[in-house]
């Protein structure tokens, strides 16, 4: 199964006073041309839709032509909000959406609950983890902790247990909003240590095959399988060397992951 997995497209977001929605509008039909052109089989959206909770009107139209655009191509997508996002706001509709391929992952109590599709090898179970605010969501999802890592435990303790009661050979994908030790940060991410420590170890995502991964801005390999994808297009003076792209992912029958980087368009 081929997957195509991009992050924190901000919409809605200006660069020192300067708005990026013509850039961002860009990036978004070359996503559409890139589903078409290279028989993705799924598109992973890791959360950070919007810069806001509130984001403007013009950033909310963006969003629904990029729907549209993608429902139109027939390819399943799985969305998750990130700590940029309104959780609430995103998931307006979810169930709405779910039945035009467009499944909205936003709820923590949904960790458990995967959107599975399949292909030529069997079933891919999808499970979308929202960034999940310890404070927030301790008590919602029995943590051990008070941590970021102890809610990212117990969402991944949920997963684990739903895959293990699927027929044997069933591969897996999670998506996470989330900082895991080993990635670089830049200067336009937005600080998430309130609440506890806010990097969790990658084993976090043990017994997945794949992780996609939202919230750092530059693209990064944190094992094969755990990597992220960073943003479509630069949004501080700190991200002047990164290559933007998204991760083309080929998902083998047996699990076995393999990446290469599409680049987007810089403006």
């Amino acid at each position: 199964m081929r997957l195509l997995h991009t992050s924190d497209w901000h919409l809605g977001r200006s660069f020192h006073r300067v708005g990026l929605l013509d850039a961002q509008r860009a990036f978004l039909a070359h996503l559409v041309d890139t589903v078409r052109e290279r028989e993705v089989d799924a598109v992973l959206v890791a959360g950070d839709v919007y810069d806001r909770a509130v984001p403007p009107l013009a950033a909310v139209e963006l969003f629904d032509e990029a729907l549209h655009r993608l429902a139109g191509t027939g390819v399943p997508v799985v969305m998750i909000s990130g700590n940029h996002d309104s959780a609430r706001r995103l998931g307006v509709g979810a169930g709405l959406l779910g039945r035009a391929g467009v499944h909205l992952r936003t709820d923590p109590a949904d960790c458990g609950t995967p959107v599975v599709l399949s292909d030529a090898h069997g079933d891919v179970a999808f499970y979308g983890l929202p960034y999940l605010e310890p404070a927030l969501v301790r008590t919602a999802l029995d943590a051990r902790g008070a941590g970021h890592v102890a809610v990212l435990e117990a969402a991944m303790d949920r997963v684990r247990a739903d895959l293990a009661g699927r027929p044997a050979g069933t591969r897996s994908v999670v998506l996470a909003h989330a900082f895991v030790a080993g990635g670089a940060a830049s200067d336009s991410e937005r600080d998430i240590t309130v609440g506890g420590v806010a990097a969790v170890p990658p084993e976090i995502f043990d017994g997945v095959d794949y992780a996609a991964l939202g919230h750092l801005h530059g693209c990064q390999t944190i094992t094969e399988r755990v990597r992220y994808s960073g943003s479509p297009l630069a949004y501080s003076f700190s991200e002047a060397g990164h290559r933007k792209t998204m991760w083309l992912i080929d998902l083998a029958a047996d699990g076995t992951v393999t990446g290469e980087r599409v680049d987007c368009p810089v403006p």
